[in-house]
């Protein structure tokens, strides 16, 4: 059951996504950790909290990531492991790896573009020792990072996240496609489970050592589970249903928002990002679909791609009004199953489901 991870081990096959602004910080990311899992802290405006984080919100956003990578090694009492989630879209991306494997995280896991210098990062804090993994939505993107990793830095991921065109946040996938999805005709996760496997093969081969793919997006229950580990995943990573728990480091009224959503209400967004999102069809949404949102005030210059003149809303002020639980100004990222999630509840609980149905399903 558990699962090697370049030097490091994971006791059970389950992640919990990064989930940004302030929604997995280190309360949730310990305790998932604490149960065996691995807990992830997003990197994404996670200083927001701190005093100073309208004046200096670089120095803000890295002295908590290093607290909060502390923290939540400390909630984990050895038993799992603890990531980060940082996005390669990220003006900060670079600082806010090197300050997580300083502060002692286990792995980082990288999205929202392609990771291509993510080894030369952790190179630069040799003694980390974390694990490395890029979050991929093909076979073709796993292939391009493998080539570029093995060619510039004589590595290979120590495993790799497929996110599905049903996950919530940011998608590696075409409007069109996520639309598709949407309206209930996704690409099928095990198909591009498939893709994966198949695009990691050569390097698996050439260094003689497994590349764990653990599936994401959509993935319901420990039952779906363990049917994508029969077809070759090592686990599974959740998201939207960690929301409603009593650790979840939102607010009360973000998940009690998330709680009484149902399927119908996620929708896919324009990002300023540059990527399609899936998210509730909020008030800040529909005034974006209808022209009619007044653009960002001022910008901190979180995103590298964001044009912050042409851009219908700031997506960290959106985010953090979300975590607030301001419906009428927040943006509220979710997975394409947040009707499913309709209970407060413990990250204890939802590790011991989600264990339960995958053996049920053996």
């Amino acid at each position: 059951m558990a699962v090697r991870l370049g030097s490091k081990t994971l006791p059970l096959p389950i992640l919990q996504g990064g989930m940004g602004v302030g929604v997995s910080l280190d309360r949730l990311a310990g305790a998932v950790a604490a149960h065996g899992g691995m807990g992830t802290i997003s990197t994404a405006a996670c200083g927001f909290l701190e005093p100073d984080y309208e004046k200096n919100p670089r120095e803000a956003n890295l002295r908590a990531l290093d607290r909060q990578v502390r923290r939540a090694r400390g909630l984990a009492r050895g038993a799992g492991l603890v990531a980060v989630n940082a996005m390669a879209a990220t003006a900060q991306y670079a600082d806010s790896v090197r300050t997580a494997l300083r502060a002692g995280v286990d792995a980082v896991v990288s999205g929202a573009g392609l990771p291509l210098r993510l080894p030369a990062l952790a190179a630069e804090v040799p003694e980390s020792g974390a694990a490395l993994a890029p979050i991929v939505s093909s076979g073709r993107a796993a292939a391009l990072i493998c080539k570029a990793w093995d060619r510039s830095f004589g590595r290979i991921p120590d495993f790799v996240v497929l996110e599905g065109p049903l996950a919530g946040g940011h998608l590696g996938f075409s409007p069109e496609e996520a639309r598709k999805a949407q309206a209930g005709q996704p690409v099928p996760l095990r198909t591009l489970l498939r893709e994966v496997l198949d695009a990691l093969t050569p390097y698996r081969e050439k260094y003689g050592r497994d590349i764990p793919v653990f599936a994401a997006g959509g993935v319901e229950d420990g039952a779906q589970m363990a049917r994508l580990m029969a077809e070759g995943a090592a686990g599974a990573q959740f998201a939207t249903r960690f929301i409603a728990t009593e650790e979840c480091d939102a607010s009360q009224g973000y998940k009690e928002i998330l709680l009484q959503a149902k399927s119908e209400d996620a929708v896919i967004v324009k990002s300023p990002v540059g990527m399609p999102g899936r998210a509730l069809h909020s008030p800040l949404v529909r005034r974006v679909e209808e022209g009619t949102q007044p653009g960002p005030e001022n910008c901190i210059g979180c995103l590298t791609p964001c044009k912050k003149l042409e851009s219908p809303y700031c997506i960290s002020r959106a985010l953090i009004a979300a975590w607030r639980g301001d419906w009428e100004n927040g943006l509220f990222f979710c997975g394409a199953n947040v009707g499913q999630v309709n209970a407060l509840s413990t990250v204890e609980h939802e590790m011991k489901q989600i264990m339960t149905e995958w053996r049920a399903a053996q």
